[in-house]
């Protein structure tokens, strides 16, 4: 059994998919995918569509869900060197975490990557090589019922305290009218990196910083700050489920495309699945920007997505290299938004009528996408998980009501300059 195997079977994930063989001389490479919403499927397609056009053969390795837990398998992989993967599905945080351990792309594909956002590009360059190319990507957007906001009157909220009335009052009306499993509200609640990013969304709004500032001061603990996740923190058990203290993007998403809630804040990839032909609320659905702070606050999305690196331990660097190519190229980036809802990459892909016509919203948040917040990974380096972890630790704390946000933000600011004395 390869390193790999054995740590996927440890993860309790294991899939592998081989596409049609090819030519006598066809070499074998493989790739990690995600297997959120339609990730996996459309991975596979594009895969299979890569392999026929060049007759070699790729497996196709699905990798946990969890972002945590899948940067942990990956870093295991890497650090014993091992060639089982050749290219690697990458966080938009892990260039600088993992980067030691991919190629140069330049040498294979720098032109191409003019088409793309340049602070993406940005973002996958460390140590002057650019070590990842953008695939999709990704900032937090609030779906809404359109069907239940006529039916009582009410507006898109704009504020999180227009939100959290709404919610309340659909919810109480829908539960009076039979439905005892509405929500007003779900989110990504797990203790984990999902939850930074739906509370680095609360605290922007508010004014509340980054967390950590792009010159390194850790500004947590603040007024706005607390008062972003006290309003959070009364969701829970009133508007939300006590269950999404254990929710990532999926057990969300289930809830809210089965009918059961108001709202949800999700990405993107939520829109065509809420959509699809089976969906209960099939074109009940309307997406807008998240909700800002108080009158004073601004509308925040994290900045999330995923990138393609080839593994400087591939016995098949250029192979590798070609595949990614073809996956980040416009066309398959194409059919992954028509398909999927996955967000191009390429900013000529936001003016494509076909794109446009099956993802209105792309165009009208256009500005959210390209102006998502980012979490503090380049500040912090290698640190990033540390800290992120101690922010994701102190949040789900006060939402569960373990602490109150005051405590939490405090005990919060005295982990996170333990953790900066080794330097970021």
């Amino acid at each position: 059994m390869t390193l790999m195997k054995k740590l996927l079977a440890t993860a309790g994930v294991f899939g592998a998919a081989i596409t049609i063989a090819g030519a006598a001389h066809a070499a074998k490479i493989s790739i990690s995918c995600g297997a959120v919403g339609q990730e996996l499927a459309l991975c596979q397609e594009g895969v299979d569509a890569w392999a026929a056009k060049t007759g070699n053969e790729v497996s196709v390795i699905s990798t946990p869900n969890s972002t945590t837990e899948r940067l942990a398998l990956y870093q295991q992989i890497l650090a014993a060197g091992s060639a089982d993967i050749d290219v690697f599905q990458i966080d938009v945080i892990w260039p600088g975490i993992l980067g030691n351990h991919f190629i140069d792309l330049n040498d294979h594909m720098a032109e191409e990557a003019k088409a793309h956002f340049e602070a993406i590009v940005a973002n996958n360059t460390f140590e002057d090589r650019l070590v990842a190319m953008p695939w999709y990507t990704d900032a937090g957007v609030l779906y809404y019922r359109k069907d239940l906001l006529e039916k009582y009157g009410e507006p898109v909220p704009e504020t999180w305290e227009q939100l959290t009335a709404t919610a309340q009052k659909i919810q109480e009306g829908e539960r009076k009218a039979g439905n005892d499993k509405m929500w007003g509200h779900v989110f990504q609640g797990r203790a984990y990196e999902g939850l930074t990013c739906d509370a680095l969304e609360w605290v922007v709004s508010y004014n509340g910083g980054s967390v950590v500032e792009p010159n390194g001061d850790i500004s947590i603990n603040n007024d706005a700050a607390k008062e972003a996740i006290r309003t959070a923190a009364g969701w829970v058990g009133t508007i939300s489920p006590e269950g999404v203290l254990g929710y990532a993007e999926e057990e969300a998403r289930g809830v809210f495309q089965s009918g059961n809630s108001v709202f949800m804040r999700n990405w993107p990839y939520a829109w065509s699945l809420a959509n699809s032909a089976d969906s209960p609320v099939k074109g009940k659905v309307g997406v807008a920007a998240l909700p800002k702070g108080g009158e004073d606050g601004r509308s925040a999305a994290a900045l999330g997505g995923w990138q393609l690196s080839v593994s400087k331990y591939s016995e098949n660097p250029e192979l590798a290299a070609d595949l990614v190519k073809f996956l980040t190229s416009y066309e398959e980036q194409k059919r992954r938004a028509i398909k999927g809802s996955y967000n191009p990459t390429i900013a000529d892909l936001y003016q494509d009528e076909e794109v446009l016509s099956v993802n209105p919203f792309f165009g009208d948040l256009y500005d959210t996408f390209v102006n998502a917040a980012p979490r503090p990974s380049t500040v912090t380096g290698s640190n990033y998980n540390k800290v992120s972890s101690e922010f994701w630790q102190a949040v789900h704390g006060a939402l569960s009501g373990n602490q109150t946000a005051d405590e939490a933000l405090t005990g919060l600011e005295r982990s996170l300059k333990r953790i900066k004395r080794s330097g970021w």
